[in-house]
């Protein structure tokens, strides 16, 4: 036992000694360096701060390899994903240096090989040795935001307290994680105007967002400057901020008010205007927002929901109407009371903070109404405003159909007046409201509708001021009786014999059940139509009248009787024109049996024109009848305005000279009649009216005009025809029609002038029989205008004139000659 317990002691020493060994090794390799054992890397633990304020290059470490005595060797480094030249070492003696300033934000740690060669063999002496070269933090980063802000932020005044705000900030700082020198503390480091707080809170890590602290007031402050500055707690701290707007958006802080305590308003009874009152309200809020819109009601008053309040949404006024029609027997007042608040809700600050227990809120503003309802009068009142009322028709007149009763609170005095009566059949007494019958009332009448309903629409109108009215419908059924007979529905037929042996024919009766079909058919001449023609069937609305001998052509009145159910009866013809038809059923030339209306009202219409067409032309002979003067003539020629035809060509010249005309002429005496070179001869006319008549009676027309001045004095001769046909004999007539030149009276007696005119007129009508050049030709179409030179603008002679050519001035004129010669030897 003593030796177990001694073997025992040596071990616990042992052990002892052991871990005593193993921590010194510990403690000096962490304090000096790394150390290999007998031909392995030894080098000193390489660590640098960031950013050091050093001369630069730097000396962080020497490297030493035991393997490298009495051997001409070389160190190598090698850096991985650096620039080069950033680390370097010293080849023969192992140191290492930085050459610059390091950021460890950039990069956190190095990794870094070294090697050793030997110089002589070409070769490595030792394996590669790699660690790394961390860098130490240091508070060189400021906090930063990462999210962008907006210029102006808007924020609602009725924003509770501990809200958040539409604001939010993600910070974020670059240096080490979970150092002070990252640790972030955001805060709100000034605001304008100052009231009331804003604050920031913390959502994690990273995020903030601003909160409300207070109430906002948008009567005190519509927009709030905010400063939110961000720092760390590093030695020495770092911070940066930003500032952001805050817009106040105004709500409904403000109760509507009335302007007026008072209001009154009129309406009349029994009508429903929109608008018989507009009450106005006061609002602090922002204008033509929820805040701000009135919002009416009712409190009392309208229990029976006869009036409405809306709301103008341009005034925010008030509008009163009435929406339901309502009688009042006196004029009356209603009493309303009406209530006012905003679309949006209420929202009061108290104490800095919103008032949420809604029983708190003051309450809505209200005013009372009084509204006069006129009493105005009122209509008369019937019983029935409809009232079915039943009638034979063709009842005899004089009937009274209906009478109504009528009330009217507001007058005694009504009086009845008749609407609607299309047909005129009735009268309405004044007073009382009968509706009597004047005239018999048709069932078959276009007045009465299908229902065989007669409508009349009467009035009782009272004696108010204004009067009032009102109106009733009286419905008459008319009853129908037997008072038409039955009538065919055509009564012209075209039977082509060749296709068919009968034609169907339709009646109707105009009257109802059972005064109306199905009829009964017969023929009405016994025998004679009985031999071509028979019914069958001969009972119903449509019965078939066939031929018996299809080869009696022609056309055929065939009489047929018609008799409705109660044994009316009427006689109708049928026109049937019997014919053989071609393929296509077309009777040729088919013959109307009657002239129609149109061709009647043509035929009129033609003598009608024929008789306007006689007495046109009868009006127009007996305008241009010429009137026979018996005036006595004084050498003068009448002015005839009708033009007569165009010159003739193969006549020659014939032009008078000029004359002096004295008071005795070759021994001739004219009285008082005086004519010198001075006057003018257009003043003295003379016209020959000559009419003949052979196998066909025509008038011609000589208009012989003497044109002369004080130089210029011709005959121009004109010979008219007028083509109309008379009854005149064939006796040559003439009248000679004269005006006086002056006052004197003529000299030649109304016998002589007859006599030397009957010569005259023999021998020019001689002349024109014997002479193919210069009588009076009748031409029945008068072509184009004549080629030769009009009279009218040959010049007429004067006095120093060659008037040898008078010699050859034909016939007519030589009998003219003849004449004045003869009355010339006459008068001397």
């Amino acid at each position: 036992m003593r030796s177990l317990f001694l073997l025992l002691l040596v071990a616990l020493a042992s052990l002892g000694e052991s871990k005593k060994e193993g921590g010194e090794r510990h403690r000096r390799a962490k304090r000096e360096s790394l150390s290999r054992s007998k031909r392995r890397w030894v080098l000193s633990t390489i660590e640098l701060e960031e950013e050091m304020d050093v001369k630069y290059p730097y000396k962080i470490s020497t490297m030493y390899n035991d393997k490298t005595a009495n051997v001409q060797h070389e160190f190598q480094i090698t850096v991985e994903d650096e620039p080069e030249g950033l680390f370097t070492i010293n080849k023969a003696t192992g140191e290492v240096y930085v050459h610059r300033r390091l950021d460890r934000e950039k990069k956190k740690s190095y990794h870094i090989t070294f090697d050793v060669w030997d110089l002589t063999a070409g070769k490595k002496i030792d394996k590669e040795l790699s660690f790394d070269v961390d860098l130490i933090d240091i508070n060189d980063n400021a906090p930063r935001f990462t999210n962008q802000f907006k210029k102006s932020y808007d924020v609602m005044e009725n924003t509770k307290v501990g809200e958040y705000l539409p604001v939010s900030m993600n910070v974020v700082d670059d240096d080490l994680e979970g150092t002070i020198n990252s640790t972030v503390v955001v805060t709100v480091g000034k605001q304008s105007p100052p009231e009331p707080k804003i604050g920031v809170k913390k959502i994690d890590e990273r995020l903030h967002q601003l909160v409300s602290e207070g109430c906002f007031d948008y009567d005190k402050a519509k927009q709030y400057s905010v400063v939110i500055n961000a720092s760390d707690r590093g030695k020495p701290p770092l911070s940066r901020n930003v500032t952001v707007t805050l817009n106040v958006i105004d709500t409904n802080s403000h109760q509507p008010t009335f302007k007026k305590r008072q209001y009154e308003a009129e309406a009349v009874e029994m009508q429903t205007p929109d608008d018989i009152l507009r009450v106005a309200v006061e609002d602090k809020d922002t204008p033509n927002t929820d805040g701000w819109r009135a919002k009416y009601s009712f409190i009392s008053g309208n229990e029976d929901k006869m009036y409405k309040i809306t709301t103008d949404p341009k005034t925010n006024e008030g509008i009163l109407g009435v929406v339901k029609a309502k009688n009042f027997d006196v004029t009356t007042l209603v009493k309303l009371q009406i209530g006012v608040e905003n679309i949006e809700p209420l929202k009061v600050c108290k104490d800095g903070k919103l008032i949420e227990d809604l029983s708190i809120l003051p309450p809505r503003d209200s005013v009372n109404v009084t509204v006069k309802m006129v009493d105005t009068n009122d209509a008369p009142v019937f019983e029935k405003y409809t009232e079915e009322v039943y009638q034979t028709e063709e009842s005899e007149k004089g009937q009274v159909l209906y009478t109504p009763k009528v009330k009217d609170v507001d007058s005694s005095n009504v009086r009845f007046e008749l609407l609607e009566d299309p047909a005129e059949w009735v009268t309405i007494d004044e007073k009382t409201g009968a509706i009597t019958t004047i005239e018999k009332m048709d069932r078959e009448s276009p007045f009465v509708d299908e229902n065989s309903i007669y409508r009349i629409v009467i009035a009782a109108i009272d004696d108010g001021s204004p009067p009032a009215t009102s109106t009733c419908t009286v419905s008459v059924h008319l009853r129908d009786i037997n008072d038409n007979t039955p009538t065919l529905l055509n009564k012209t037929f075209i039977l082509c014999s060749n296709h068919v042996d009968k034609v169907m024919v339709r009646a109707k009766d105009a009257d109802a059940e059972p005064y109306s079909g199905p009829f009964s058919f017969s023929l009405a001449n016994g025998k004679t139509v009985s031999e071509r023609w028979k019914i069958d069937p001969t009972y119903g609305e449509e019965v078939g009248i066939v031929l018996l001998k299809k080869s009696d052509y022609g056309k055929y009145s065939v009489p047929i009787r018609i008799q409705d159910k109660q044994s009316q009866a009427k006689e109708e013809k049928l026109a049937i024109e019997v014919c053989e038809c071609d393929e296509t059923g077309v009777c040729p030339k088919i013959l109307s049996i009657g002239l129609g209306d149109a061709v009647i009202g043509i035929i009129c219409a033609g003598l009608l024109a024929f008789l306007l067409l006689l007495l046109l032309l009868k009006c127009n002979q007996q305008k241009h009848t010429n009137p026979i003067c018996s005036e006595e003539y004084t050498q003068t020629l009448m002015k005839y305005n009708e033009e007569g035809p165009g010159t003739d060509c193969n006549s020659k010249s014939n032009i008078l000279p000029s004359m002096t005309m004295e008071s005795n002429v070759n021994g001739i005496k004219l009285g008082h009649t005086q004519m010198n070179s001075n006057m003018n001869l257009t003043e003295s006319q003379q016209f020959v009216h000559i009419q003949r008549s052979k196998k066909e009676d025509y008038m011609m027309n000589v208009n012989m005009n003497i044109l002369e001045s004080q130089r210029q004095r011709g005959l121009h001769k004109g010979m008219t025809r007028n083509a109309r046909r008379s009854t005149v004999s064939s006796d040559m007539r003439s009248t000679v029609q004269s005006f006086p030149v002056s006052r004197s009276k003529s000299t030649w007696s109304d016998n002589r002038t007859s006599s030397v005119l009957q010569r005259s007129l023999s021998v020019t009508c001689d002349n024109q029989t014997n002479s193919s050049d210069d009588y009076v030709k009748i031409y029945d179409y008068e072509g184009n205008g004549n080629s030769c030179m009009s009279l009218d603008v040959l010049s007429s002679g004067n006095q120093q004139d060659d008037l040898s050519f008078l010699n050859d001035l034909g016939p007519q004129f030589k009998t003219l000659e003849k004449i004045i010669m003869a009355n010339k030897s006459g008068v001397s």
